[in-house]
């Protein structure tokens, strides 16, 4: 089983707080990843040495400045009463709503979901801002979250 019971996942109430709840549907489609699956993910498609964004070594794609095409801020949505993505994310992820994506905060911390239901609820993933990323498994665009309010977005290698 690769899948974590949402009930049990230690950080489920950023999906049920009571300012942003999440629909029980679309609930359902968020799959935290169990630690070793998470790990699995994590080492073929961000890091095989580095077990978080704060330890990014020189050879980790995502520290490469050459992988990043722009820089936006996501703060002031997530802040705004507009639930949409920013603009400039969602014009560049234009992936198919059945998407798989995944959010994957830590080596050990992984969400799996669809771009529709991400899309929808991004704002809910992004109570932990320390440096997640998003991917799509068989997609090469990727964002880079930082806690300081911006992303950086562009291709992983």
């Amino acid at each position: 089983m690769h899948y974590i019971d949402i009930n049990a996942y230690s950080r489920k109430w950023i999906f049920t707080h009571a300012s942003m709840p999440v629909p029980a549907e679309d609930l359902a489609q968020i799959k935290p990843l169990t630690q070793a699956r998470s790990a699995i993910l994590w080492r073929e498609h961000i890091s095989a040495q580095s077990p978080d964004a704060d330890h990014f070594g020189s050879g980790d794609w995502p520290n490469q400045d050459k992988n990043w095409i722009e820089s936006v801020d996501w703060q002031n949505a997530w802040d705004g009463d507009d639930p949409a993505l920013p603009e400039a994310l969602a014009e560049f992820l234009c992936w198919e709503d059945n998407t798989p994506v995944y959010f994957c905060y830590e080596k050990y911390n992984l969400i799996e979901t669809t771009w529709a239901v991400f899309r929808r609820h991004w704002k809910n993933f992004l109570f932990f801002d320390d440096g997640p990323l998003l991917i799509a498994k068989k997609k090469t665009q990727a964002v880079w979250f930082q806690s300081d309010g911006t992303c950086q977005f562009g291709h992983r290698e």
